[in-house]
């Protein structure tokens, strides 16, 4: 408990909360608040906005009617969302889970307020979105958990929201809270409100939850940490059969071939990352809500389960030092893994400079006077970039002035060519070959 108070302050946290399970024992910690300056405790049960943990519980949902024998893992999903078109002949449950549907980030969410699953995915997702074939790469994708959620709809005859409630939540015993999704049930418990904290002015402000309907299978509900640690049991030792047999538990947790979440963690399952520290494996994944940070991380073979939840955007480091902590006291985990900023600077590729889009997201790659390569972002920002080994890149953070990762160029194998920039996880694909201004045998000069 002292160590997450002195953590919480050190990061400005309003509120959080703590749950370790291991030999068949879990301890719980909370401090803090649920909204800033209105002395309502955080408690063992206040529910926290998870974001993406959420779609740890869709693909576990999921995963249950496949050990059911209601879903293929590997048919296509036209025959479960016909509304896919020619899309779904193309798609497995397994592409989706994993990541490699190869479908954007960003799909006309923001344009889907008020439309059901079965609507927004017939007016907003459609073969000509994909950034790459389904299964030949990764790219994240909460559009993909959409699909995941409407096959369950049709599968199960029930409303997604309704199906993980029966199917998996009222099983372990866990009442949930669903964030802004229409006709959801009012519940009982205590709710966390998220924070924006802006540590150079003092300043603490409470936030609203944003998420539409459309995006609920990926990230609208709120749970506490204690409630995360209860689903990740079901991946220890035999787990809970009665809800998802230890065969289809353990194929949840093994890494998916090609799927290579460069940024994110060290490979992805069906449905949950995979991160490596040391000789220990581990998965889970990180949530991020508006205003809020949470993480669940499940080590099977040696019978560890971790869960924070947090109402502030600096989650983050409040995280990465709980992370030390942990390691300092002997479990077998380590800081969150960030691929190396730096290494030998390498001469970009001329077919590194170009237009690139994940959804409504553009990346605008150029280049100045044959030297400086520059990327914005929708637009904004034209930040110079460095070029290492294997065509990752660094550049400045303008908050710290110190050189961070950012992400690395795609290329074709055969030819060299550049067809995309993953940066977070998420694959950009070029959108045009633009003019560059040079021969393609003229090479770019080291940026500096």
């Amino acid at each position: 408990m002292s160590a997450l108070s002195a953590l919480a302050r050190k990061h400005r946290m309003p509120g959080a909360q703590l749950a370790i399970h291991h030999d068949g024992v879990t301890a719980a910690a909370e401090v803090g608040e649920l909204e800033v300056r209105t002395a309502r405790r955080v408690t063992r049960d206040a529910a926290f906005p998870i974001g993406s943990i959420t779609k740890c519980l869709t693909a576990t949902v999921a995963m249950i009617l496949v050990a059911d024998g209601d879903v293929d893992p590997d048919a296509p999903v036209a025959e479960y969302v016909p509304e896919l078109g020619n899309l779904g002949t193309l798609l497995s449950l397994r592409h989706l889970l994993s990541h490699t549907s190869g479908l954007p980030d960003t799909m006309g969410i923001e344009e889907a307020s008020t439309a059901t699953l079965e609507r927004y995915l017939a007016d907003h997702v459609a073969r000509k979105n994909l950034l790459l074939p389904p299964g030949t790469g990764f790219s994240y994708s909460s559009p993909g958990f959409a699909v995941v959620g409407r096959l369950i709809e049709t599968v199960t005859g029930m409303p997604w929201a309704e199906a993980v409630e029966s199917i998996l939540l009222r099983p372990l015993g866990i009442e949930p809270v669903f964030v802004n999704l229409p006709g959801a049930r009012p519940s009982r418990r205590p709710v966390a409100t998220g924070h924006s904290v802006n540590s150079q002015m003092g300043r603490i402000r409470p936030v609203q939850q944003s998420i539409m309907p459309a995006d609920a299978p990926a990230g609208a509900l709120a749970l506490s940490a204690a409630d995360l640690v209860t689903l990740g049991l079901m991946h220890l030792g035999p787990g809970m059969a009665r809800l998802l047999p230890a065969d289809f538990a353990s194929e949840m947790r093994q890494p998916v071939p090609g799927a290579e979440p460069f940024g994110l963690a060290d490979s992805w399952a069906l449905g949950l990352a995979v991160y490596r520290h040391g000789g220990a494996e581990w998965v889970g994944h990180d949530g991020n809500a508006d205003g809020t940070a949470c993480y669940l991380r499940i080590n099977a073979d040696d019978g560890w389960v971790i869960a924070l939840t947090s109402n502030a955007n600096t989650g983050a480091g409040l995280w990465r030092d709980l992370l030390a902590e942990l390691h300092r006291a002997g479990v077998p985990i380590g800081p969150p893994h960030v691929p190396e900023r730096g290494g030998a600077q390498v001469t970009p590729p001329p077919s590194c400079i170009g237009r690139f889009a994940n959804g409504g997201v553009e990346y605008l790659v150029t280049v100045s006077g044959g030297r400086s390569v520059r990327m914005s972002v929708d637009g904004e920002n034209y930040v110079p970039l460095t070029f290492h080994d294997n065509l990752t890149f660094s550049l400045l953070d303008p908050d710290s002035g110190q050189r961070v990762f950012g992400g690395r160029f795609m290329c074709e194998p055969d030819t060299g060519r550049v067809y995309g920039v993953q940066v977070g996880g998420r694959l950009a694909a070029r959108q045009v070959f633009p003019r560059t201004g040079l021969a393609d045998a003229e090479p770019l000069a080291p940026t500096g």
